[in-house]
């Protein structure tokens, strides 16, 4: 059963990531009324954010992998900005409840060593 319970906890981390791409996505795309503003935030604030996490929080190089607090500030800044861009797009129930869902999966990555 803790198998099982172990194993969504990581797929709920990898919809957390895609969540992140999708709400910094929405914000980009609600930040402003000129359409070459929106386009530009719409598409790039999510490209920064797959760059980021490609670099520093999927890598396999264990050079460019970053651990420990490092880690910890990379998760805190990446899942936070994806909360922050729900609560900036007006979406404030929805970015508190997206972080409460980033901090149990945190929570629980540490208790079961899936860090």
């Amino acid at each position: 059963m803790l198998t099982v319970a172990k194993g969504v906890n990581l797929a709920v981390m990898f919809l957390l990531e895609l969540g992140v791409l999708a709400s910094v996505g929405y914000w980009g795309f609600t930040v402003s009324p000129h359409l070459a503003l929106r386009l530009l935030a719409g598409l790039g604030g999510p490209a920064l954010f797959i760059a980021v996490w490609a670099i520093f929080g999927a890598a396999n190089d264990p050079v460019v992998r970053l651990t420990g607090v490092a880690r910890a500030m990379l998760e805190i800044l990446w899942f936070g900005g994806g909360a922050v861009a729900l609560v900036a797009s007006g979406l404030v129930t929805t970015g508190t409840i997206f972080a409460a869902l980033y901090i149990l999966n945190a929570v629980l990555r540490l208790v079961w060593n899936q860090v």
